[in-house]
């Protein structure tokens, strides 16, 4: 099996839409099951392809007929501009907070960085060194125009905790609650 990244087109909007409306609370653990994952639309996408990034994992799948191949999207990570998600609540709150994070002797801001995640891998693919690959991909990609990431990760998503603070360069650099739920807030020098 030989997995690929790449960079998302337009092309790829409705299949990434599918996956995510089909895997949106993957990240919710079982006492959280009355919430809800965020799930970006079509067009959400679409816009978020022009004016970010989403990297993709994939795989190529060979057909039953004569030599032709189709590839399978197995992962995905996505960035993009504050100015994108700054009409979100939990967005908004994270841009207010981005003055009071400080990283070496850079205050981060909203021209210096962008909003990192969600991150997915499908299930029958974990651990096979995905994740961290997707994160130096889009990392690589989005030191062009920003020197940093910023995430927010739900305190009982201990998981997705593990993989960015373990299997990437993500380190906590603040805590915060929102609607009733704690976070995580994360920072990343491309």
């Amino acid at each position: 099996m030989k997995i690929q990244y790449r960079l998302a087109t337009q092309e790829d909007s409705a299949e990434l839409a599918r996956l995510e409306k089909s895997y949106m609370n993957d990240e919710l653990s079982s006492p959280a099951e009355s919430m809800s994952g965020q799930c970006f639309s079509k067009t959400d996408i679409s816009e978020l392809i022009r004016l970010g990034w989403i990297m993709l994992a994939e795989i190529s799948e060979k057909q039953t007929s004569a030599a032709q191949s189709q590839a399978s999207i197995i992962g995905y990570v996505i960035a993009g501009p504050w100015s994108w998600f700054k009409s979100w609540g939990i967005y908004a709150l994270v841009m207010r907070k981005l003055s009071d994070i400080e990283a070496g002797f850079s205050k981060i801001t909203a021209k210096n960085s962008c909003q990192y995640g969600p991150i997915w891998i499908h299930p029958d693919f974990r651990g096979l060194g995905i994740f961290a690959k997707l994160v130096e991909k889009l990392s690589c990609n989005v030191a062009k125009k920003y020197p940093y990431m910023v995430t927010f990760i739900a305190e009982e998503n201990q998981a997705s905790f593990a993989a960015h603070t373990g299997k990437s360069a993500m380190e906590v650099v603040d805590y915060f609650s929102f609607q009733q739920r704690d976070y995580y807030l994360l920072l990343m020098k491309n």
